[in-house]
């Protein structure tokens, strides 16, 4: 008979292996998130005892040992917020979250914690420490005077409310845009509406509307239904309808209790506030102090200087797609809904294949023995299926080995959209490499994606068998790039939890291992190896590849004005806007949207076009002031591959090790830039960027 007094009855209290997410309930969540903090907040008080010495061992050790857990636990919680974001879960998570910002800011004020902390750098231990160790105490100096240690007494209740405040705003900003997205749906029943879709969007749509009960075929904003139907629909009122749906997603033009409009004048409010408060002249000044970029200024010179190369192609691209479209299509109008569509016409044109062709080769049991084959020639690992307890049935474990068969890391590859499921792909953390003791415990790590799962059987009966999930090169490429976040995660030899894996490195560097992996989506014997037509089972054609390597830059000016209208929106939002004086003027941070695309953008969205409603990198992520760290990361990622490209082999064994070495496995334990230099032998140059980019004129 199980104890219920026991810990262990709890699945969140039980840190002996992996999460229970077999047993794990929205219930258990209030008392063990409330007897963590009960622990965490002992702890702290016993650390910060006058008659605890200031010493790594006897308090920065303890300190990271005990906090682990609480996070630990916490992690799980907010994981499955994200992946099974049911009624119930969402409760519990936001019934908890109030309390555990309201501790993390108590922690980060803690003046008795933070001289400890100064005292340990400030003695002649410091010198004797690990390189790590030295590291984690200067960023945990940093972390405190960033968390308002410093502030007088009266001002910290002001700062720690802010703090909590923010929290709920970004999880109520996430949900929102999550039931905005579930609650649009375009039903179809004139099939003449669904001329030009592939055979397997048709019938995803098809399933989903029977699911629903409705006749015709249902399409909604999730990315595996709308994507294709901007790209292949020949029906321009169904683009149009799902176009407008997601561009007006969580804005004043549907249910007013799902606008983000209020919330995100509310945080840029909320941020100000606590820069101000800390000193700082406004919130980027605040996100930077952590990171690689030594300014604001630096990093909007970087922006407007890539701006500045990337928009002469841009131009050229647009005038080639307007002039195709009005001679080929007949769209002399060509509107934001028609963009997607007369580029895949154009690229079927111009390079004689289409994305949907391409789509076919790509099996999900290929892709992924393709990707393992990669990590597994770079880093002399084996990748192997694994077993755990899931959060629900789509979900897979694996786990990464020493040729030797010595555990190095397990994951989780949760690849297909639900509807509970927020958008986008990411990489998070589950249990963090560190070592305690003679215990050394391994890192795993969550991959996230929202694919399209498998659709129809094989033969066409209903109880035949199933067909594979076809990805398209993007979602390949996506899948690399989360991987990337993984192995960053998973193969770090670092011990100390401040900085081991993704701790401690600089958020405009945590982009690097992730865009450096989307490289080999682009190498002919990676490709040829994890393709197999979904009917025929044949390899990718040489010929059929080479095109899609022409077409490898097909408007890469375009995409890359987008991302930099989206950092220059980003940083000027958290820097030129006060969101209290600009406001009272009748200034909104459409205002400052719509001047960056004058700017840099070579076509305008409608006036109705609300972007910034669903822009959760920065609203509800960790990306504020830091979207700009995709294309800062992204220099030093095509650096990076550079030195594979000079060996003249994308599995140089000598330089594939370095890398892991200098990169990947020395974690947050030294600057990124350092990391850098030390496997480059020099500072990043923007050359290899452009190159890769094909923005460079013949």
């Amino acid at each position: 008979m199980t104890d219920t007094n026991s810990p262990l009855a709890n699945p969140l209290l039980d840190f002996s292996g992996l999460p229970r997410f077999d047993t794990v309930t929205p219930g258990d969540v209030q008392p063990a998130i409330g007897e963590l903090l009960t622990r965490a907040r002992t702890l702290v008080e016993r650390l910060t005892d006058p008659a605890t010495e200031a010493r790594w061992a006897t308090f920065a050790a303890p300190l990271a040992d005990g906090i682990e857990e609480f996070s630990r636990a916490w992690g799980v919680v907010g994981h499955l917020h994200s992946v099974n974001d049911v009624p119930e879960w969402r409760e519990a998570y936001n019934a908890m979250l109030p309390e555990v910002s309201r501790f993390f800011a108590e922690l980060g004020q803690n003046l008795a914690l933070f001289a400890k902390y100064k005292a340990i750098r400030d003695s002649a231990e410091f010198a004797g420490l690990s390189e790590a160790q030295q590291r984690i105490v200067d960023n945990e100096i940093r972390d405190f005077r960033l968390s308002g240690a410093e502030l007088p007494e009266a001002d910290k209740p002001r700062f720690q409310a802010i703090q909590e405040e923010l929290a709920s705003l970004a999880a109520k900003f996430s949900e929102n845009v999550l039931d905005a997205t579930n609650a649009f749906a375009e039903i179809i029943t004139d099939p003449a509406e669904i001329a030009g879709l592939p055979a397997d969007v048709v019938e995803a749509a098809r399933a989903a509307a029977e699911k629903a009960g409705v006749e015709g075929w249902k399409f909604t904003l999730h990315m595996p239904s709308y994507l294709p139907v901007l790209q292949y629909a020949d029906s321009r009122r169904l683009r149009a309808a799902l176009y407008r749906g997601h561009a007006t997603r969580a804005s004043e033009f549907g249910p007013a209790e799902l606008d983000n409009t209020p919330l995100i004048r509310r945080i840029l409010e909320l941020r100000r506030e606590a820069a101000r408060m800390l000193g700082f002249g406004d919130y980027a000044e605040v996100s930077l102090a952590a990171k690689m970029a030594e300014s604001t200024a630096q990093v909007e010179t970087f922006l407007r200087d890539l701006a500045g190369k990337a928009k002469p192609f841009a131009e050229r691209d647009l005038v080639a797609l307007k002039e195709f479209a009005a001679q080929e299509l007949g769209l002399t109008d060509i509107e934001p809904w028609d963009l997607a569509y007369a580029s895949e016409k154009l690229r079927e044109q111009r390079y004689s294949f289409s994305e949907q062709e391409v789509k076919e080769y790509f099996t999900e049991p290929k892709v992924l023995a393709g990707l393992f084959g990669v990590i597994e020639n770079l880093f002399s690992v084996r990748v192997l299926p694994d077993s755990a307890p899931v959060w629900h049935e789509d979900v897979r474990f694996y786990r990464i080995e020493t040729p030797a068969g010595a555990l190095v890391g397990q994951f989780y590859l949760d690849l297909y959209a639900r509807e509970t499921k927020r958008g986008g792909a990411w990489m998070d953390e589950a249990i963090t490499r560190r070592r305690v003791g003679d215990y050394l415990q391994t890192p795993v790590a969550y991959l996230n994606c929202n694919f399209p799962r498998p659709v129809g059987t094989v033969d066409g009966k209903a109880d035949g068998q199933p067909r594979p999930a076809t990805f398209s090169h993007d979602d390949v490429i996506t899948l690399f790039h989360e991987t990337g976040h993984g192995l960053h995660h998973l193969l770090t030899r670092v011990e100390e939890l401040g900085v081991s894996g993704i701790h401690g490195v600089e958020w405009d560097a945590v982009e690097l291992p992730s865009q450096f992996m989307e490289n080999y989506c682009w190498e002919w014997h990676v490709v040829r190896g994890m393709s197999a037509h979904i009917d025929t089972g044949e390899a990718l054609p040489r010929a059929l590849f080479e095109r899609m390597l022409a077409a490898k830059n097909f408007q890469s000016g375009l995409q890359a004005v987008r991302q930099l209208e989206f950092s220059l929106f980003d940083l000027l939002l958290h820097s030129a806007y006060d969101p209290v004086a600009d406001a009272a003027a009748g200034r909104t941070p459409l205002d400052v949207l719509a001047d960056i695309r004058r700017e840099v953008a070579v076509l305008l969205p409608p006036p109705w076009q609300r972007f910034p409603n669903s822009f959760s990198h920065i609203f509800a992520g960790g990306y504020a002031a830091g979207y700009y760290s995709y294309k800062w990361a992204e220099v030093l990622s095509a650096d990076c591959y550079a030195a594979f490209e000079e060996a003249g082999d994308p599995f140089d064994a000598a330089t594939g090790s370095r890398f892991l070495d200098e990169i990947l496995s020395v974690g947050g334990s030294r600057p990124a830039l350092d990391s850098f230099r030390a496997f480059r032998g020099r500072d990043p140059a923007v050359e290899a960027l452009l190159r890769h980019s094909g923005m460079v004129e013949n």
